[in-house]
């Protein structure tokens, strides 16, 4: 293991380990995200704009398309790839879901901007 780990910000305990995106101290069991890390996520801009998966930037009011097959809990044929959903408003949602929309027959619901595209106009 050639990776060294930063020491706990907390108690400065040198046991830390990852644990997901996050860096765990067993000691106290502090947890805190890693910093200077390439796993900042691809859907919020340095900025702090929200973006596509392809890189467009979102603004509320948009139209998107949904670019993967999406299961949905409590709904036996979930979201198709290709849908269309309207009006989308932006959130600060939980675990990256920070698209608020409503979907013809399965009703409103949080959605990832990693899953969306804005069609071409052109």
């Amino acid at each position: 293991m050639n990776e060294t780990l930063p020491p706990c910000p907390e108690c400065s305990s040198a046991y830390t380990y990852e644990m997901g995106a996050l860096l765990v101290c067993p000691e106290c069991g502090h947890e805190w995200a890693a910093t200077g890390s390439a796993e900042n996520t691809a859907d919020t801009a340095s900025d702090g704009a929200i973006r596509d998966s392809v890189g467009n930037v979102l603004a509320d009011g948009d139209d998107v398309t949904v670019v993967k097959a999406l299961k949905v809990k409590g709904h036996p044929t979930g979201i198709k790839a290709g849908t269309k959903v309207r009006n989308i408003r932006l959130v600060a949602g939980v675990d990256g879901h920070d698209i608020d929309c409503k979907i013809d027959g399965l009703g409103a619901m949080h959605s990832s901007p990693a899953w969306s595209a804005k069609p071409d106009l052109g």
